[in-house]
């Protein structure tokens, strides 16, 4: 086996990983920006705060995918991620819990259980590096 064929192997756990984060984020941002006035009826938080939220969406998918489309997928880049990833599992959490966005019902659970899935992005892109420098 060759050393590309090696890294390669090693690595495509957390490019998977990274591409499906950079698809589902950059969708759902797609969606807040297309359709903010029926999301914003759903959710409660107002147009203009998911439009915004939909733009941030949409860029960070796309630089998501852009490491995961990289040769060699950077650490630091990854790491960024995962912190990010983070970050916006606790602060959708505390959204909620503090009453911060004007969540209508449906939009609690749903802040609640997509915050779920970012966290588990972040958990699986640290099972990737880890992986990865195996």
């Amino acid at each position: 086996m060759s050393t590309v064929t090696a890294v390669a192997n090693k690595t495509k756990f957390l490019r998977v990983v990274l591409t499906l984060d950079a698809v589902v984020t950059g969708g759902n941002g797609l969606i807040y920006l297309i359709a903010a006035p029926l999301v914003s009826d759903l959710l409660g938080p107002d147009t203009g705060l998911l439009r915004g939220i939909g733009v941030f969406l949409v860029l960070y998918g796309l630089a998501v995918g852009a490491l995961a489309a990289r040769r060699e997928i950077s650490v630091g880049g990854t790491k960024t991620f995962i912190a990010m990833n983070s970050a916006w599992t606790i602060g959708s959490v505390a959204a909620v819990i503090f009453g911060l966005l004007a969540f209508t019902t449906i939009g609690a659970i749903w802040a609640v259980m997509q915050a779920a899935v970012v966290g588990a992005f972040a958990a699986l892109q640290v099972t990737g590096l880890r992986k990865a420098a195996s």
